[in-house]
């Protein structure tokens, strides 16, 4: 059996599914709102590099590189947001941080 273009993007839309599913369903943890928000991306990229290997250019390849960058130094910057957030809040509970004040 041989992995086809069809393949690829059903598990990518597997994945972009199971993503939102997680941000509609858990909307009080913010480590697992930003684990699905990188699940997602990392569906996306899976798509774009499908069909760079089905079109045989690399343009989709080198978008998912510039995707990945984006979504280290996103992560990056969340968590440290989160640490802040916990260090002054005690708290990583979603509904609690409704209100940031400077």
């Amino acid at each position: 059996m041989t992995l086809t273009l069809a393949h690829y993007l059903t598990l990518g839309a597997i994945l972009f599914a199971l993503s939102v599913v997680g941000i509609f369903l858990n909307r009080k943890n913010i480590i697992v709102l930003l684990m699905a928000i990188e699940l997602m991306l990392l569906a996306v990229n899976m798509n774009f590099v499908a069909f760079s290997h089905y079109l045989g250019d690399m343009h989709g390849q080198v978008f998912v590189f510039f995707i990945l960058t984006v979504a280290a130094a996103e992560s990056a910057i969340g968590l440290a947001i989160l640490v802040l957030l916990f260090r002054t809040r005690d708290s990583i509970n979603v509904d609690e941080l409704h209100s940031l004040k400077g």
